[in-house]
């Protein structure tokens, strides 16, 4: 049966093929804004191998162009926030009708670009808990996880709206495993104990989760960086047990071995979401008055490799 809401999704990677599939098949309208598979996707459709059990979808709405798109309810945002300088070329024609955009994206106030081009009113954000890999063209292979926690980036209160409530129902519906909160802010940094030290580490030390988890030294120092995520985040005005510290690491323990999307980002060489995982954090709690010297010295080492990155495929072009 088909489903009233219509979504858009920016994006389809691991992330925003994923869901959006998921959405595509419980019966709503999907249109995926792609690039690079983009008539592969339109010939062959998508693929999804997940331990939900596989699937495929036929006749997907595919467009190359945000201005082909047509006014959606929902806007789900599913870009790297390296890519969050075309947004004010692709969120006028899908939100033109006064659609909300739920932005899904790493890092601490990355709706910010959103809210500047419809308004902070209009704009959600999600915390995307998830293990998925985009393997092929019109390819997804999810791995494990999918939870998404998602809320209101300015409300007017701790409260739910109902804008937020129905979204939800629909996420539910599609099989998402999905929670509205009064308190994005508080989600983002408890996301951001398991991002910072995770994707940061996964890159400088070159080890998936489970090689960071299975050696003493190093799921030492993601406790470390842990800690001072804590007491950034409390320092911040987001409430967050001591407790969760350790859940974090036993879930990360648990999990199936998974390469971080940094990690990935790096080994293809594209840019990686330093400053909304790592820079913006560092810069929220030192402007009140907390430092961290750990994180920051992370920051400081996936900047080098970034740019050392850069380095080296200019020189391979030039």
């Amino acid at each position: 049966m088909a489903r009233t809401t219509r979504f858009g999704v920016i994006g389809g990677g691991a992330l925003g093929g994923f869901y959006g599939c998921l959405l595509a098949k419980a019966g709503f309208e999907v249109h995926f804004l792609l690039r690079s598979d983009a008539e592969h996707v339109r010939c062959n459709g998508w693929k999804v191998e997940t331990p939900l059990g596989d699937f495929e979808i036929r006749d997907v709405n595919v467009h190359t162009s945000a201005e082909a798109m047509p006014p959606c309810d929902v806007t789900v945002v599913a870009l790297k926030t390296t890519q969050n300088g075309m947004l004010p070329k692709l969120l006028p024609t899908p939100t033109s009708q006064g659609g909300v955009v739920l932005v899904l994206q790493n890092g601490l106030d990355v709706e910010h670009d959103a809210a500047a081009i419809v308004g902070s009113e209009r704009v959600m954000g999600g915390c995307c808990f998830l293990c998925s890999n985009k393997v092929g063209a019109g390819h997804i292979r999810h791995l494990d996880h999918g939870r998404i926690l998602f809320g209101d980036y300015s409300p007017k209160e701790k409260s739910i709206s109902e804008h937020a409530r129905a979204i939800c129902d629909d996420l539910l519906y599609a099989g998402i495993e999905a929670k509205s909160v009064d308190d994005l802010a508080a989600a983002r940094w408890k996301k951001l104990m398991w991002n910072i030290p995770f994707n940061g580490l996964s890159v400088v030390l070159n080890a998936s989760t489970q090689e960071l988890m299975e050696s003493p030294d190093s799921c030492a120092l993601a406790r470390c960086l842990m800690e001072e995520v804590h007491q950034a985040a409390n320092t911040c005005g987001a409430v967050i047990s001591e407790e969760l510290i350790q859940k974090t690491l036993d879930v990360t323990r648990d999990m199936v071995s998974y390469d971080s999307s940094m990690r990935l980002d790096y080994i293809n060489q594209r840019p990686m979401e330093i400053e909304a995982i790592l820079g913006s954090p560092i810069r929220h709690a030192r402007a009140r008055g907390c430092d961290m010297p750990r994180v920051e010295m992370l920051y400081r080492q996936l900047l080098f490799l970034d740019r050392h990155s850069k380095r080296l495929q200019l020189g391979e072009r030039g």
